[in-house]
């Protein structure tokens, strides 16, 4: 009885930490909604407001009008989904490769693989500009796009594990019942792997829904802008529009927020590498 007091008043000792760590993460976002509905003279009052006087509801309608806002929210989403498409696709079939096929060489190119991740974005900056420059695709949305069709170095590094995690009988039982490597995967192996594959689909979607650098190197034409650089766009022109700004900001966080709310069980699950039941 002692033992399961015990464990009990550990956690809720735990869920109290959790509760207090979660509110510094929640007062900026709430902070956040809340300028976002304030007119601009509660904005900088002392103490501050959290409740406006009142709600501002068309900060969000002038925040639209202000840049071409669904203009660039097309393009963002367009450019995000393709993206997050091709990580989806061509990720686990690499990663199942690497896992359970055997081949030579297989291991040196993991740890290619494994040692792209370690070399900072700003290294590779310049000399992929100047391809995707000398290709032509510089002032399109191809650069954003196209790299993803071709592997995640840290999306196949998590798959990879995940599918180390599933037992090779699977595989050897659905070999003596004639199946052949693709059907193996694409029946077996993907169902399996969902929260997996889930999981790296939520990270491609929200490092391309708020990439900043990518779209401002090589975007060219205001049409072609995504929700990041349309911002600072607004940021540029009516910086002094606190309002208005957290308006847009908070419509470019949310989308990501109710997809995690919505996914979250599925993504631990793929980030913890659960195993088959």
């Amino acid at each position: 009885m002692q033992a399961g007091v015990k464990k009990k008043f550990q956690i809720t000792i735990a869920h109290l930490v959790l509760i207090v760590a979660s509110i510094f993460f929640v007062i900026p976002f709430v902070w956040l909604v809340s300028t976002s509905l304030k007119p601009l003279t509660q904005i900088f009052t002392f103490p501050p407001e959290w409740i406006p006087r009142p709600f501002q509801w068309d900060n969000y309608v002038r925040a639209t009008e202000y840049i071409p806002f669904f203009t660039y929210l097309k393009n963002t989403v367009v450019i995000t989904v393709i993206s997050t498409l091709g990580v989806v696709l061509t990720c686990p079939l690499v990663a199942y490769s690497f896992a359970k096929l055997r081949w030579k060489g297989r291991n040196v190119l993991f740890v290619v693989t494994i040692a792209v991740m370690m070399i900072p974005g700003q290294v590779t900056m310049i000399p992929l500009f100047l391809i995707f420059n000398k290709m032509g695709w510089v002032g399109t949305p191809l650069p954003l796009i196209v790299p993803a069709f071709f592997g995640v170095p840290f999306s196949i590094f998590l798959m990879r594990q995940f599918f180390m995690g599933l037992p090779d009988t699977l595989r050897d039982a659905a070999k003596i019942d004639g199946a052949g490597e693709f059907r193996i995967y694409w029946q077996i192996m993907v169902p399996l792997a969902r929260p997996a594959i889930l999981a790296i689909g939520l990270f491609q979607f929200m490092g391309a829904w708020t990439d900043f650098l990518g779209p401002l190197l090589y975007l060219t034409d205001e049409h072609q802008y995504t929700m990041s650089l349309g911002l600072q766009q607004f940021q540029n022109q009516k910086g002094t529009e606190w309002g208005l700004m957290m308006a847009v900001s908070t419509m470019m966080t949310l989308p990501i927020i109710v997809m995690f709310f919505f996914m979250q069980r599925t993504f631990i699950q793929g980030i913890t590498f659960s195993g088959i039941k």
